[in-house]
C-alpha cells in the first residue's frame, strides 16, 4: 500500500475560540494531504485528465489538538471500486502518539474535461497500492 505523510506544527491560524484546532482545520488538513499525494505519484497526464470529487467525509475525533504541537498525518487508499475510491486518513501527535483523528472520504473520479463520472483504470489503482 502507498501510504504518504507529512510532519508539520499546528501553527496559531488552525485555533479557534476553544483555543485547540478547529474541526474543519483537520478536514482541510486531510483534503490538503489528498491533493498532495495524488500529485506525488499521479503522472502529469493524470492530472490533466482526471480530478477527484468528493462524496463524502467521515470524521471521528479522538483527542484535542493545540498550537505549536508537532503532528503526524497520515493518508492512504483503502479501496477502488469503479468510479469510487476509499481514503482514509490519520492524523497523530507526535509527543504522546497519541491519535486525535482518523477519518475516511469517498471520491469519484472525473473526467476533466466533460467533468463526468469515469472508471478508475488499473494504472491508477496501482498508484496507490
Amino acid at each position: 500500500m502507498n501510504v504518504y505523510s507529512e510532519i508539520f506544527t499546528v501553527p496559531s491560524s488552525a485555533i479557534d475560540e476553544r483555543n485547540h484546532v478547529n474541526n474543519l482545520t483537520y478536514l482541510q488538513w486531510c483534503l490538503d494531504a489528498a491533493e498532495k499525494h495524488w500529485n506525488k505519484f499521479a503522472p502529469s497526464e493524470f492530472q490533466e485528465n482526471y480530478v477527484w470529487f468528493v462524496l463524502n467525509h467521515s470524521i471521528d475525533y479522538k483527542a484535542a489538538s493545540f498550537e505549536g504541537e508537532e503532528l503526524k498525518l497520515i493518508t492512504w487508499v483503502d479501496k477502488n471500486e469503479g468510479v469510487k475510491s476509499e481514503r482514509h486518513y490519520k492524523i497523530i501527535r507526535i509527543k504522546d502518539s497519541k491519535t486525535l483523528i482518523e477519518a475516511k472520504t469517498v471520491w469519484c473520479l472525473l473526467n476533466a474535461k466533460n467533468q463526468r463520472p469515469t472508471k478508475i483504470t488499473d494504472e491508477i489503482k496501482s498508484l496507490f497500492q
